[in-house]
């Protein structure tokens, strides 16, 4: 009778055994990854970083603006006609005075001939009454009415010369012809535009300055012209300055003109302005991917050494005293391996600064560093005050060629 309950209670007891194991497992495990990450040490993060000096800064003031051409024009016709002859093509170069559209003149010219012809006997009339009058036997009057109609006539072929000059466009000014907007055999009203011309040699650009930097521009100050942030810069100087300020915006209308020898401006384009300033002594600027802006203010992440450990207090047993004697490890295989330099630990400060001027991709810092401070300038996203870091400048801003640090 005994034996039928023993198998079920040592089955009960081997079940009872089992889930204590799987909860002391569980919570020991537990209180393993606690203690684990509670001890861990986070990686050091890579980031690049700017020794700060002062030096030579060239500051800017930075516009946005709109190339044109110094001599641009769309062409358009003065009188009614039908097109008779186009002859240029598309984008061709064309010198001052050259033919560009010839209208239909077959009815002005018959009426300069038939002028002319009434013109040599208007002359003959006149010449006659001025014998007769010397003779004295024809009135002044005569002679009078004589040399007036001979006037007009004159007159009227003048004005008919005029209208048959209108029928014919030459080129104002040496340039490039853009794509007709007519062809032959059209009828033309007057103010139809034919063709744009436009001298790419020398650009100007038309842009405005806020009321507040008028007093640092002049005639001649020399400007950077950028058509993005990647392209080459175009050279030029300011050839004129709006002396009325716009009492809506309150800016200044500025011009500039910038030479085009290689073609690559073109009228209309967009374009970044900069007026360089005069150089300035001693400034402190970073690249401005190091300032990060927050409701307390502005503030960039310094490399500085990490502080050291603290030494255990005086009497206390060291570590390893409780450890058996055959347990220690020689004194030198905790030192490092002869002619290896044990690397110095880095955290990132938190600082505080007063940032200024802006130019480029660069920001004037006129408080809070000081010289030599190793300023974080890529990577601080991800930092919080005294993490470890580790310099790694394989990629940093502050060594673009278009970054505009100052020269050390």
């Amino acid at each position: 009778m005994i034996k039928r309950y023993i198998v079920p209670v040592i089955v009960l007891i081997l079940v009872v055994l089992l889930g204590v194991g799987l909860v002391g497992f569980n919570l020991f495990r537990e209180k393993a990854i606690k203690d684990f990450f509670a001890t861990m040490q986070q990686p050091a993060a890579p980031v690049s970083t700017y020794t700060v000096e002062p030096g030579v800064w060239t500051p800017n003031i930075e516009a946005i603006g709109t190339v044109s051409a110094i001599q641009g024009v769309e062409l358009a016709v003065e009188v009614a006609g039908i097109v008779k002859d186009i002859p240029f093509e598309a984008n061709q170069m064309v010198e001052k005075g050259a033919d560009l559209l010839q209208l239909d003149d077959a009815i002005e010219k018959a009426d300069i001939v038939a002028a002319k012809a009434q013109d040599v006997l208007a002359d003959q009339t006149l010449e006659r009454a001025r014998t007769l009058n010397t003779r004295g036997v024809g009135a002044v009057s005569n002679v009078d009415e004589a040399q007036s109609a001979s006037l007009a006539k004159k007159a009227e072929i003048a004005k008919l010369q005029a209208v048959l000059d209108q029928k014919l466009i030459k080129a104002p000014f040496k340039g490039t012809v853009g794509i007709p907007g007519i062809e032959l055999g059209q009828y033309l009203s007057p103010g139809t535009v034919v063709v744009s011309l436009q001298d790419l040699n020398t650009m100007r650009v038309d842009f405005t300055v806020p009321e507040q930097s008028l007093a640092s521009i002049e005639i001649n100050q020399p400007i950077k012209l950028n058509l993005t942030d990647n392209e080459e810069s175009f050279d030029g100087v300011i050839t004129a300055i709006e002396p009325r300020i716009d009492p809506s915006t309150r800016l200044v209308s500025v011009r500039a003109k910038v030479e085009n020898s290689s073609g690559k401006l073109r009228p209309g384009q967009f374009a970044q302005v900069r007026v360089t300033l005069p150089k300035e002594e001693n400034v402190v600027t970073l690249p401005q991917t190091a300032l990060v802006s927050s409701l307390y203010g502005d503030y960039v992440f310094v490399v500085r050494p990490a502080p050291e450990e603290k030494k255990p207090a005086e009497g206390a047993a060291p570590a390893d005293a409780a450890k058996p004697a055959d347990a220690a490890k020689p004194a030198d295989a905790a030192k490092p391996a002869e002619g290896e330099k044990k690397e110095e630990k880095l955290v990132a400060t938190q600082v505080f600064v007063t940032p200024g001027r802006r130019s480029g991709l660069v920001v004037e810092v006129t408080k809070g560093l000081k010289q030599g401070d190793i300023v974080i300038t890529a990577g601080q996203n991800r930092l919080s005050p005294g993490a470890a870091v580790k310099i790694d400048n394989s990629v940093n801003p502050a060594n673009t060629t278009d970054a505009g640090l100052p020269k050390k």
